[in-house]
């Protein structure tokens, strides 16, 4: 997958478990080079893939059946979000790819950083250096030490995931805090309901 990348250029890190105020993340792939960091969710689904950056839900049909799953780009949203306060660096150097890896063909236009192929093509077309050497050597080491050291483990992360989908003030979408909103049209105009404070990127409501 990383073939068309140079090592000492992209620096790699694997299925990284970062830890944030509202619980943990798993990252796929993170990877840190003087154009930026990149944050690469992989899919590995098959059959006609159905979505669009404002679904909450995409569809996947396979077989005649249709299955729905978990909009990537929200979960990539709350990775760059808790990666960014992990490093202490800015959001906008963190760019998001969701790599759909299985045998799987797109049914609708997809946001330009969802792919089925051409990861690497699609990383160097960033050609703007944004971070200095000695910065890219700071946040590998962090990455390293944290990976080294942390203990976290995927049962950590399943165990933060529980916890998130059923807390009554954060968001289990992006990790983000819910406030109180009021419609203000449509035919619940006036009522209440509870809302993601990361409004419009993230759309996520429950009854108040």
């Amino acid at each position: 997958m990383w073939i068309t990348l140079d090592s000492s250029t992209y620096q790699r890190f694997h299925d990284v478990i970062i830890p944030s105020q509202n619980g943990t993340s798993q990252i796929d792939h993170i990877l840190v080079s003087q154009y930026g960091i990149f944050i690469v969710e992989t899919k590995n689904l098959k059959g006609w893939i159905f979505g669009s950056e404002g679904n909450a839900k995409w569809t996947q049909s396979l077989y005649g059946k249709k299955y729905q799953f978990q909009n990537p780009l929200r979960q990539a949203y709350r990775q760059r979000k808790i990666l960014s306060e992990f490093l202490e660096v800015d959001e906008s150097i963190i760019n998001t790819v969701v790599l759909f890896v299985g045998d799987c063909k797109f049914k609708t236009k997809m946001p330009p950083n969802v792919i089925r192929s051409g990861i690497g093509s699609y990383v160097k077309k960033h050609k703007l250096i944004v971070l200095s050497p000695d910065k890219v050597g700071e946040i590998t080491s962090t990455l390293s030490r944290h990976i080294a050291g942390s203990g976290l483990t995927k049962n950590d992360h399943i165990k933060s995931l529980r916890q998130r989908h059923n807390s009554s003030s954060i968001c289990p979408k992006c990790g983000s805090t819910l406030v109180v909103r009021k419609a203000r049209k449509g035919k619940n105009t006036g009522s209440t309901f509870i809302g993601c404070s990361g409004y419009p990127k993230c759309r996520y409501t429950k009854s108040a």
